[in-house]
C-alpha cells in the first residue's frame, strides 16, 4: 500500500499531465471549497455504461498509456 506521501506524489503528477500549474492550483481550490463526496461520485461515474463498455475503455485507455 502506497504511504500518503505517495499518492500525493503520483496525483500531482497525474494532474500536472493533464493541467498547467494555474489550472493545478484552481482544481484544489475548487475540490476544497466544495462539499465533494468522491465515494459518490464514483458510484454514479460509469451507471451509463455496460460492463463491455467499461472494459474497452479501459482497454484503450491501458494501450494509450504505455
Amino acid at each position: 500500500m502506497k504511504t500518503d506521501t505517495e499518492i500525493k506524489h503520483d496525483g500531482f503528477q497525474a494532474l500536472k499531465s493533464k493541467l498547467n500549474v494555474v489550472e493545478i492550483e484552481k482544481f484544489i481550490v475548487l475540490i476544497n471549497r466544495e462539499k465533494f463526496d468522491y465515494t459518490k461520485w464514483r458510484e454514479y461515474l460509469f451507471e451509463d455504461m455496460t460492463i463491455p463498455q467499461i472494459a474497452e475503455k479501459a482497454e484503450e485507455y491501458s494501450k494509450k498509456n504505455k
